[in-house]
């Protein structure tokens, strides 16, 4: 009875059990087949949804299946290796030496310090400026501010409403409200690819790619995605009214936003000249960001940063938990050879580089209406990463494809985060935000199967780059 009720604590906040009881019975039945069937590494899907429905944080049920993984002899059955808790430690610690781990912090952390600072008045008022007296110009205008802001930022639920609280009562004017909830929750994502990107820097951790090349190759990609929005937001603005080019407006918000605009440039202009490497560029944002909010814009006093830092430092801490559970979770699956039985029977079905990335595309855009961006990456890398070079899918490119997939599922009915964002901040029902943003899903999901089928979009800068 005492158990019960402990158990009753421990997960009653967060588990219906009337809702998840048969899903649970079922789980554990599948579970215990697959083992008896096919072993350990057969039944660890079954240990994670199990944990999953128990609603267990994702960074303790990735620690837990890497516990049994390493625990259990799958010769000897359950019979346990108590150096099991020695070996996790051992693959957290082999990821903590790499140098580019310190870029994830870092550059978070120079995203909060802009943001404090009021980067996204000053993005749009620049955008709007600069922008206002084009076909579609406050349209334009909003998808450049989300895009650099997203960059800085590195979240797409910050994007919808900081830049979505000052444009979205503008574009209900003149464009009507289902284009206004459509555009602003589509580009929410869009801006992720630029440098700083967080999701590239994980993705290189994981995979071994070189995360200079992710920066660069994320640029074209990313133009894309603005470019087809754009074209679509001008073609709509075309009967619009417009603003007249105010040359002094324009020269006022660029003095005030050249600071926040620059630092995306001189990241990627590091890195592509090859003066400086991911991790030093890292150290160079926060340094950046501390100068222009600080001592030039003085919108964040030194008495501010440690609140901002304590607050930046505890986002990151579980991205870093989770990624950390998660390679020493991949360390057995490759133990285990499961990438490989997973590329042979693959390889029976898809026969093609191209069928497989169309694969991955439908797999990864519904991984993404249900998981953080940063929790697919660590999960799935590891698997897809194998397979994908069985097919000779350049890593590189697969991480640009990755990325993009998992940024528009954020805006992917019926579970993408973003749709339920909106839904909060617009106060508007879910089922609206769906329609409205359909447009702008289907153009993002023509660019990219663009994307996907040509190379090129994403090597061809980092091959003239000589990077």
């Amino acid at each position: 009875m005492d158990a019960a009720l402990a158990l009753k604590d421990r997960f009653g906040e967060r588990t219906r059990w009337a809702q998840v009881g048969p899903a649970l019975a079922g789980t554990i039945v599948a579970g215990g087949a697959l083992y008896l069937q096919f072993g350990v590494s057969a039944a660890l899907p079954a240990v994670f949804v199990l944990l999953a429905l128990l609603g267990e944080a994702l960074y303790a049920t990735l620690a837990v299946l890497a516990v049994i993984s390493f625990a259990v002899v799958r010769d000897a059955g359950w019979a346990f290796d108590f150096g099991a808790g020695a070996q996790v430690l051992l693959e957290m610690l082999q990821i903590t030496q790499s140098p580019v781990l310190l870029a994830i912090p870092l550059f978070t952390l120079a995203g909060a310090i802009m943001t404090a600072g009021g980067i996204s008045a000053r993005l749009v008022r620049v955008m709007r400026a600069g922008l206002g007296w084009m076909p579609g110009g406050l349209a334009l205008s909003t998808i450049l501010a989300c895009a650099v802001f997203a960059a800085l930022s590195g979240s797409s639920a910050v994007t919808i409403i900081a830049i979505g609280g000052f444009l979205a009562p503008a574009l209900e004017k003149d464009y009507g409200k289902p284009f206004s909830l459509g555009l602003l929750t589509s580009c929410g994502a869009i801006g992720i690819l630029a440098p700083p990107s967080l999701p590239l820097i994980i993705y290189g951790v994981v995979s071994g790619a070189d995360i200079n090349k992710l920066f660069v190759a994320g640029v074209v990609p990313a133009l894309l995605t603005m470019g087809v929005l754009g074209i679509y937001s001008a073609a709509r603005g075309m009967r619009l009214p417009r603003q007249a080019f105010d040359r002094a407006e324009f020269t006022v918000a660029l003095k005030d936003g050249v600071l926040a605009l620059a630092l995306p440039v001189l990241l990627l202009g590091g890195i592509y000249g090859g003066f400086i490497t991911a991790a030093e560029a890292s150290v160079l944002a926060v340094v950046y960001a501390v100068v222009v909010e600080v001592s030039i814009h003085k919108e964040v006093r030194l008495r501010d940063l440690p609140g901002i830092t304590t607050d930046t430092m505890m986002l990151v801490g579980s991205i870093l938990v989770i990624l950390l559970m998660a390679l020493a979770l991949s360390a057995f699956l490759t133990y285990e050879q499961v990438p490989m039985k997973a590329t042979e029977a693959i390889q029976q079905v898809v026969t093609t580089k191209l069928g497989f990335l169309l694969a991955l595309n439908v797999l990864l855009l519904a991984v993404g209406c249900v998981m953080d961006i940063f929790s697919a990456i660590v999960v799935m890398t590891p698997l897809v990463v194998p397979i994908a070079q069985a097919f000779g899918v350049d890593l590189v490119h697969l991480g640009i494809v990755m990325v993009v997939n998992l940024e528009l599922g954020f805006a992917t009915p019926p579970f993408g985060i973003n749709l339920f964002i909106s839904s909060a901040f617009f106060r508007r029902p879910v089922a609206e935000i769906f329609r409205a943003t359909l447009p702008f899903l289907l153009l993002l999901l023509g660019a990219l199967l663009l994307i996907t089928w040509y190379e090129p979009l994403s090597l061809w800068l980092v091959e003239l780059s000589g990077l």
